[in-house]
């Protein structure tokens, strides 16, 4: 299950280092921005849950959940300053399971800001404006291929292309009042119809502020403000100094851990970033466990058996008999797969039973 973010914000914003903070990538970070293709990179999803599991089942290799992000591209004017979405950018950002909005906290002299100061509450209203933008073109089309197929519809047809038609009316008053998709007032099945527009303000978004080392003091506290003025379930809020974790990420693991231990700090910027990626889209993961490999794999949340199953192979999807599930805190407790059997805790479950994250689950089948 491959799940994929985008990474946009304005020129100067610092999305490339954050980038390579998140992947661990080192890709080239340059002055003025300049068309080109995307930068694509796996972070691995930090997960204690695993080191535990690895050290109960000595496994011979272990593979953490992963999660995709996409960093694109910004296309700009003469006067360096962004010039919206479009072409490939566009499909992408479609694509994308949800975005995560880079928004420029730090002060650097040596890098010049396109709006000339440092202004994050502006540049995330400027950022957001373009979404905007792009789904008013989407919509605007849309009415006017509706119009046109209303003109020539038979007596059957007129009902649901006049139902789509205001829908889609509806959605862009709303959104030209600045209100987007995400947070406008539709039922489920006004959002199932226009799924497959893919509409960017009705993706989940992640902001980030990029802070400099100076503020790294005061990021709880901002994180809170931020979270107070613009955090809800579907748009979620942070901060993190992409420079101090980009060069952090390309240490050794044993060396990046001393030095935070020696700095007092807690879990990084890049591994709580991740983790809050895989929050927003709603995503849990199961566990499964033996010599050869400890695995978590992704599923969304109270994903059924079977179809959690079909992660793994489509064939044990297609044969699933039964699953053997124990929790990861009763295996923990338990300190072992057979006294989780004699516990009685080790238990079958049938293929709607609803999968629980850090569910440990041996999938039995038949093809």
């Amino acid at each position: 299950m491959t799940i994929g973010l985008g990474i946009i914000g304005l020129p100067q914003s610092g999305k490339t280092t954050v980038f390579n903070a998140l992947t661990r990538g080192q890709v080239a970070i340059v002055g003025a921005p300049s068309p080109g293709k995307p930068n694509i990179g796996i972070a691995k999803v930090p997960d204690s849950r695993l080191d535990k599991l690895t050290k109960m089942f000595e496994p011979q290799r272990v593979t953490p959940a992963q999660i995709q992000y996409v960093d694109f591209p910004v296309y700009l004017d003469g006067k360096n300053k962004a010039r919206g979405i479009r072409g490939e950018m566009l499909i992408g950002l479609q694509q994308s399971n949800a975005l995560v909005l880079v928004i420029r906290a730090f002060k650097d002299p040596s890098v010049s800001h396109p709006e000339g100061l440092v202004a994050p509450y502006r540049d995330i209203d400027l950022t957001q404006l373009e979404l905007v933008l792009s789904d008013l073109v989407i919509l605007e089309r849309s009415q006017e291929r509706l119009e046109k197929e209303l003109k020539g519809a038979k007596a059957s047809e007129r009902g649901w292309i006049k139902r789509d038609y205001e829908l889609i009316s509806r959605i862009r008053s709303d959104l030209e009042s600045n209100i987007p998709l995400r947070d406008q007032s539709l039922s489920s099945d006004e959002r199932r119809s226009i799924v497959d527009y893919q509409f960017l303000t009705d993706k989940p978004l992640l902001i980030l502020f990029n802070i400099g080392e100076e503020d790294l003091s005061t990021d709880g506290v901002l994180e809170q403000d931020l979270s107070a003025s613009l955090g809800r379930s579907n748009m979620l809020t942070t901060a993190m100094c992409g420079k101090l974790e980009m060069e952090l990420g390309q240490m050794a693991p044993e060396e990046e851990d001393l030095f935070r231990e020696s700095m007092g700090a807690g879990e990084s910027g890049a591994g709580k970033m991740i983790r809050l990626s895989h929050s927003l889209l709603g995503l849990d993961c199961f566990f499964t466990v033996g010599p050869d490999e400890v695995k978590a794999w992704t599923i969304t949340q109270k994903e059924p058996a079977s179809q959690a199953a079909g992660r793994i192979h489509s064939d044990i999807e297609r044969g699933f008999i039964r699953a053997e599930v124990v929790s990861y805190d009763d295996l923990v407790r338990c300190g072992g797969i057979a006294e989780s059997r004699r516990q009685g805790v080790f238990r079958s479950e049938g293929r709607t039973y609803p999968v629980q994250n850090g569910d440990v689950i041996n999938f039995l089948f038949n093809v």
